[in-house]
């Protein structure tokens, strides 16, 4: 099929090769399990178990709180040991509400899951999108997005197209690939499943090309359904970006604070199209996810299918612990991952890779004054100035950095590794961001405060003036002034 360039891009050191040809491993169940009730982009789930409480495998622990949120379930049958505070997968090592489970051995499943839904075809579209939200399904590419509110933009858009992300251009990353060689007839049931919500009538499937056997798999997968295309993308980082993928495809480009549903295109990871496809076809909710625990500082990597709360020390375990000394643990890809504070922290739905990097494989040293060299402008896969933006936001100018393209930027940190000074322009801008969301938190608030006192004035204003005409006195019929 015919592509379209994406402007800029680099080629990093891949590293697939440490975990590519690792098949699949399926982790025994560890000592206990972390499960964090904000796994997700949107409100947290609230908490339905509480401690000393005996759970099945597949009961829903935590439900969701309103429509931008996702439940969650026990991965395996057990106690419920504690209800607490425990570090988060995230750099800030802060605190948050997890279920601590600790499992039995029988991995006994609970009699009350949903019915499979034999014929996903003969079904309302709500009836799809209810499943997958009841299941706790959320975009498992890094975004945890919940995929059922995804699933329901074919209500408010026209959808044309539903794209299946398979790139992984993340460099170490290959637990998509994997999945896609060793399960590509449910990837392809789940995104016919999902296109029929969506009322999409195409389906495309990109796959970077150094993923060959992923290719040959899915291709084969999907022969009998002529609505599906496969795409052989050229390697480049980022095209696994849902804006640049959806441009390389369709050679629409999205528009600023645009979605691609704008456009007519939904994209959804490969592991969300197989999650999609056991939740409708078996009625199981999302309580295991493959995992890539890669990089120089792990003795044998692995591609591994643990069960959501297993701790990163275990996944580490499993794989024979550290070679050598790791500089620095990361959770995700060497891009765009974050660092974590420790090992004591879970796996989450959004966890694709735990990478144990070392000194020479992040090549970390100080930064040194930007010599206008250029170069994270000629990369720039968004089409920004990366050095403009960052001196835009070293002075606090949020507004001139708004006004430059800072909320277009994918965060996908090509800028960084280009640049020969090290300067780590990519923090530059999320710190921006996040300073921009808590603005936008704060107004809200102060909205809302607004908006509450004047209510609260205008009922008081109405009470009082009720009040006075009670007090007034009544005119008697002959005209005179009654007491």
């Amino acid at each position: 099929m015919k592509l379209f360039p994406i402007r800029g891009g680099i080629h990093p050191d891949y590293h697939k090769e440490l975990s590519g040809e690792c098949a699949i491993e399926t982790l025994p169940l560890p000592a206990h399990l972390y499960l964090p009730v904000q796994q997700h982009i949107g409100a947290p789930a609230e908490i339905l178990v509480s401690e000393g409480e005996t759970v099945k495998k597949g009961q829903l622990i935590a439900r969701r709180q309103g429509q931008i949120s996702a439940p969650h379930h026990a991965p395996t049958s057990g106690t419920v040991i504690a209800v607490t505070e425990v570090p988060a997968p995230h750099p800030s090592g802060l605190s948050q509400l997890t279920i601590v489970l600790e499992p039995d051995g029988r991995d006994e499943w609970v009699t009350t899951l949903p019915e499979p839904i034999a014929d996903p075809f003969a079904v309302p579209a709500e009836v799809l999108a209810e499943r997958v939200a009841d299941c706790g399904i959320v975009g498992m590419g890094g975004a945890t997005f919940p995929s059922a509110v995804k699933l329901q933009l074919g209500i408010r858009h026209r959808i044309d197209t539903l794209l299946i992300n398979g790139a992984e251009c993340e460099p170490y990353l290959t637990c998509d690939d994997r999945l896609m060689r060793e399960h590509a007839d449910e990837i392809i049931d789940g995104a016919r499943i999902m296109a029929y919500a969506l009322g999409a009538g195409r389906i495309v499937v990109g796959i970077e090309e150094n993923k060959p056997q992923a290719i040959a798999a899915i291709t084969v997968a999907a022969t009998a359904f002529p609505q599906i295309e496969i795409a052989a993308l050229p390697v480049k980082y980022p095209m696994g970006s849902e804006r640049h993928l959806t441009l390389a495809i369709t050679g629409l480009e999205t528009p600023a604070r645009k979605l691609t549903a704008d456009l007519g295109v939904v994209v959804h990871n490969v592991a969300t199209a197989r999650a999609i496809h056991q939740a409708v076809r078996f009625g199981r909710p999302l309580i295991t996810r493959v995992v890539t625990v890669s990089g120089e500082g792990i003795r044998t990597p692995k591609n591994i299918e643990a069960p959501i709360g297993t701790q990163v020390n275990d996944l580490i375990a499993f794989c024979g612990g550290f070679a050598q000394r790791p500089e620095r643990i990361i959770q995700g890809g060497p891009m765009m991952g974050t660092p974590l504070p420790n090992l004591d922290v879970p796996v989450v739905k959004g966890t694709s890779g735990i990478l144990a990097l070392t000194a020479a494989e992040i090549n970390d040293r100080p930064s040194d004054p930007c010599i206008r060299c250029g170069s994270c402008v000629n990369i720039c896969a968004c089409g920004l100035t990366p050095v403009e933006l960052a001196a835009r936001i070293r002075h606090d100018d949020l507004e001139g950095a708004i006004t430059l393209g800072l909320l277009d930027c994918v965060s996908c940190g090509s800028c960084s590794w280009v640049c020969p000074s090290h300067i780590p322009l990519v923090h530059y801008f999320n710190y921006a961001k996040g300073a921009l969301a808590a603005q936008d938190r704060e107004q809200r608030k102060l909205e809302r405060t607004k908006t509450l006192v004047e209510a609260n004035t205008a009922r008081q204003e109405r009470l009082a003036a009720q009040r006075a005409a009670a007090r007034k006195p009544k005119a008697a019929p002959g005209g005179e002034v009654s007491a």
